[in-house]
Parts: C-alpha cells; sequence; structure tokens
C-alpha cells in the first residue's frame, strides 16, 4: 500500500478517534489478563488430608487417624487396625508406638481445608496424591490452545478482519467459561480441560487481533505508545483484577462466572470500535476505508480533503523458509528463537504466585504490580537506550535474582521477604526482557520477514509456555532446581546477544539484502 500514513495525515496523531480506539483496544486486553492466569487460583491445592469416614474411635484413635499427630496428605493407619485397637482400649503413644502400624490410601476421599477457597478444581475432581499431575496439566492445556491460535489467529484475522475476530472471539470466551461451570467428573475434569483449550485459543486470538488493529490505526508515536506500553498495561490491569475477583468469589465456578463477565460487557462495542482500513484496502473495500477515515475526520472535528486510496505497492511473497536462506539471517533466527523461550520463565514465575506467600491473594498482585514499571521501563528504553546493553541488563538482573534466591536462610523468617523480593526481580527482568524481545526482533528483521519472524517467535514461545506449569513441580526433587534452570539460561541467552547486530537509531530494514549485510 503507498504512502498510507501520508494520505490519512491530515487526521493528526492524536485526537478524539484516535484516544477512542486507544483506550478501547487497551480495555479489550483487560480480560486477557485475568483469563491467562486464572488457574492460579481455579487450580491451587488447598490443605487436605484423608477423609475418615464416621467410626466408633476413642479420641485419641480419632486425633491420630485425622493427622493431628502425623498429617498425611495421601495415606492413612489401616483403619480396620485402628478400629481394632480403638475397641482393646489401648491408646496410642503409650501402648502403641504408631509410627510402626501399617498405611494405606486414601480409600474416602480426601478432607479439603476452606480457610482460603471454598473450592477449586483440585477439591472438586481430586487432584491430589496420584493424579497431582493433572493440576498442573489444566493450565498446559490452556496454553497449547494458546499455542495453536497462535497457528490459526493471524489466518483468520487476514481472512475475516481483525474487528470480527475479536469480537467473536471474546464471545467464544464468555461462552466457553460459563460452560465449563457445570464440568462434570468425567476422567478427571476431561470437559473442564476442552473448554479450556477452546478459551486459550480464543485468548491469543482476540489479543493478537486488537493488537494488530491498533497498529494499522494508531500512526506515529502514539501507535508506539499502544504496542509498547498500552497493550502490555492493559493485559497488567487485568492481571491486577484476578486476585480481587478471587478473593471475593472463593469458589472456582463463582469465578469463573466473574472472569466470562467482562468479555461479555465488551460486546456492545461492535458498534463503536471501527475496522482497520489497511485491511480494508488489501481486501480491495476501498468505500469501507474511506468510510472509516471519513468517520474518523468528523469525530475529530477535521475537514476531510479528497481522500483516494488508489495505488499499491505489490511485494513478493517470502516464507518462513527464507528465515534460513543466508549464514547470516540463519544465526540470527536461532539466537531469537533462544531468547524467546524466555517466555517459559514469565509463565512458571506467574503460575507460582500462589507459592509465593502465605496469602495468594497478595502474592498474585505482587506479582501483576511489578510488571506495570516493567513495562514502563521498556517504553522508556526503546525510546532512548541501545537495544543490546538494554536486553543484557534485564537478562542478567534476572538470572542473578533468580539463583540468589537459594543462598537466602530458610531459618530466618526475616528474611523471607527477601526470596520474595528476589523473585519479584526476577519477574520484573523477565517480563521486561521478554517484551523487549518483540521490538528487538521487529528492527532485525526487514519488512518482508517481519511478520513471519514475529509469528514463528511467537510459536515458539508459546511451546516454551507449555512447559511452565511443570517447571515448578521440579521442587519435589530439589526446592531451588526451577530458579536454577531459569538463572542459568538467562545467563546462556544474554551471552548470544553480543552476536546480533545493533538497532537503536539504525533504519529498519526492508529488504533481505539490506539484512544479509548488517553484521555484528
Amino acid at each position: 500500500m503507498k504512502d498510507y500514513e501520508d494520505t490519512i495525515a491530515f487526521l493528526g496523531q492524536w485526537g478524539r478517534f484516535q484516544a477512542i480506539v486507544f483506550f478501547l483496544l487497551c480495555a479489550s486486553i483487560v480480560p486477557n489478563g485475568m483469563m491467562t492466569f486464572s488457574s492460579v487460583f481455579l487450580a491451587d491445592i488447598p490443605s487436605h488430608h484423608c477423609l475418615i469416614p464416621d467410626v466408633n474411635l476413642t479420641q485419641d484413635w480419632l486425633s491420630v487417624v485425622n493427622g493431628h499427630e502425623e498429617l498425611s496428605r495421601c495415606s492413612r493407619y489401616r483403619l480396620d487396625v485402628v478400629r481394632n485397637l480403638s475397641d482393646r482400649g489401648l491408646v496410642p503413644g503409650r501402648d502403641i508406638n504408631v509410627t510402626e502400624l501399617e498405611q494405606e490410601e486414601c480409600l474416602d476421599g480426601w478432607s479439603y481445608s476452606k480457610d482460603i477457597y471454598q473450592s477449586t478444581i483440585v477439591s472438586k475432581f481430586d487432584l491430589v496424591c496420584s493424579d497431582q499431575w493433572k493440576q498442573p496439566f489444566t493450565s498446559t492445556v490452556f496454553l497449547l490452545g494458546v499455542l495453536f491460535g497462535s497457528f490459526v489467529s493471524g489466518q483468520i484475522a487476514d481472512r475475516f478482519g481483525r474487528k470480527p475476530v475479536i469480537f467473536a472471539t471474546m464471545a467464544f470466551q464468555a461462552i466457553a467459561t460459563i460452560v465449563q461451570m457445570f464440568s462434570n467428573s468425567l476422567f478427571f475434569n476431561s470437559m473442564f480441560c476442552i473448554l479450556f483449550f477452546i478459551t486459550g485459543l480464543g485468548r491469543v486470538s482476540s489479543y493478537v487481533s486488537a493488537f494488530v488493529l491498533g497498529t494499522e490505526i494508531l500512526t506515529g508515536k502514539v501507535c508506539i505508545m499502544f504496542s509498547a506500553l498500552g497493550v502490555c498495561v492493559g493485559f497488567a490491569v487485568g492481571y491486577m483484577l484476578l486476585p480481587l475477583f478471587a478473593y471475593f468469589l472463593r469458589d472456582w465456578q463463582s469465578l469463573l462466572f466473574g472472569i466470562s463477565l467482562p468479555c461479555m460487557a465488551y460486546l456492545p462495542l461492535w458498534w463503536v470500535i471501527p475496522e482497520s482500513p489497511r485491511w480494508l484496502l488489501s481486501q480491495g473495500r476501498v468505500a469501507e476505508a474511506e468510510a472509516v477515515v471519513k468517520k474518523a475526520a468528523r469525530i475529530n472535528k477535521i475537514n476531510m480533503p479528497h481522500v483516494v486510496f488508489e495505488s499499491y505497492n505489490s511485494t513478493k511473497r517470502h516464507n518462513i523458509i527464507h528465515l534460513l536462506k543466508t549464514s547470516n539471517i540463519r544465526n540470527i533466527t536461532l539466537i531469537v528463537c533462544l531468547l524467546f523461550t524466555l517466555r517459559t520463565g514469565y509463565y512458571g514465575l506467574s503460575l507460582n504466585t500462589s507459592q509465593l506467600h502465605a496469602d495468594p491473594y497478595i502474592s498474585a498482585f505482587m506479582s501483576a504490580t511489578i510488571e506495570i514499571p516493567a513495562y514502563i521501563c521498556i517504553w522508556l528504553a526503546l525510546q532512548y537506550l541501545k537495544r543490546q546493553l538494554t536486553i543484557i541488563f534485564f537478562l542478567f538482573l534476572g538470572a542473578m535474582s533468580l539463583l540468589l534466591i537459594q543462598l537466602v536462610p530458610e531459618s530466618m523468617t526475616c528474611l523471607s521477604w527477601m526470596a520474595v523480593a528476589l523473585e519479584m526481580v526476577g519477574k520484573f527482568a523477565v517480563t521486561a526482557g521478554s517484551n523487549f524481545m518483540y521490538v528487538y526482533v521487529a528492527e532485525l528483521f526487514p519488512t518482508v520477514l517481519r511478520n513471519t519472524t514475529t509469528g514463528a517467535c511467537s510459536i515458539l514461545s508459546r511451546a516454551g509456555s507449555a512447559t511452565a506449569p511443570f517447571l515448578f513441580q521440579l521442587t519435589v526433587y530439589f526446592k531451588f532446581l526451577p530458579y536454577i534452570i531459569l538463572g542459568t539460561l538467562s545467563v546462556v541467552s544474554s551471552l548470544t546477544v553480543f552476536f546480533l547486530p545493533e538497532t537503536f537509531q539504525v533504519p529498519l530494514p526492508q529488504t533481505i539484502e539490506e539484512m544479509t549485510a548488517t553484521k555484528r
């Protein structure tokens, strides 16, 4: 498309029309922040122990089997043996050494604490002990839906338009979330997982379409602010609202209904948000594109000159194979792919928030709040700092904070907050670094490959993210193993950045030949 921004320059970069588009599209991202990390509360594991049915036992033996003396989540003393000893009048600890008694599985189910939650999907479907792997698996299913959505959302939006995809997937998410409330125990929570997959697919589709729509309508510095700050802050606001909703809606079904409300509330805005004029022109719908521009001029109270979209630039089509065309592009692509694995750390740290503090609501809010300064730092760094040094700084900061966590003495209660602070610094650095990479990649690759590269890297990051729910399960082998893995990955990634070209204040490459000429 020829000189599109010059053609609509009479609208200005910021007016009432641009403000409406900016804030409403940022608002469309808020439900994404709530949906993405809802499993922090939906799938949290309450305190629990084996359920003991009503049996005729003395108070001493009742205390033993209820776990008051030796709490066990996955086993209990054999009930028939305990009943026999109780009937004989023997006293535990005096007549019988209880540690030598034979144990059995929780044959009658589990009793779950309701101090924090009325219910979660863990207590609903008994995702504990031998079935505990299913608890992180639910988050993985959601992230697999996000991965699949990354494959198809761009193609669907290119075919049917940005606006229909945003609103269709919003409605899709709301319906799927409400139906999840009625999930029954079929293969633990198969219905829940299928719908969670659909919700993840809808989540990334609405996010990407809103992001693209904003970048195609907004121009200049406003477009940069939208893509580097507005969208990210909208996501963080949704993440911050999640613990508030979870605090007041403490059972999993009510929480699902609560987080579906923002999606439903957004649907009436169909009549306010416009379609992308750029996309309309790419489809040959010139009259509709001009109608959008005329409406924008009317809202901004600007006298519109004669606007005719009649000239186009035809470019040769490129595909993902061109990312491996030359040794220079191939090396840069491989390094960038490694850097995008940092999204595993972002999702791993975010999904682990319920374990940071005794109160999971405070933990989640802290984890969400720390993202706001991270996004502000990204926005400022993009305007004033060199790309290489910035990304290396974020990676080293994240690595050092995560690796130092294991050095904080567990026995000193006063230092427990130091471990939390180090993890928050790590979350800040990983959030800033992984999001900064999207802009760096856009500056590294030429126009003809920029969208392809971003899409390929996004798919790779989603694949890595799908493993994140299981990352902190490694604590059963060594408590600090997840932090060591993430810290080491950050160090290795920071070293590879030295081999990438600097792009600060360098014109964006337009062709593969221009990118091939760049050296490090």
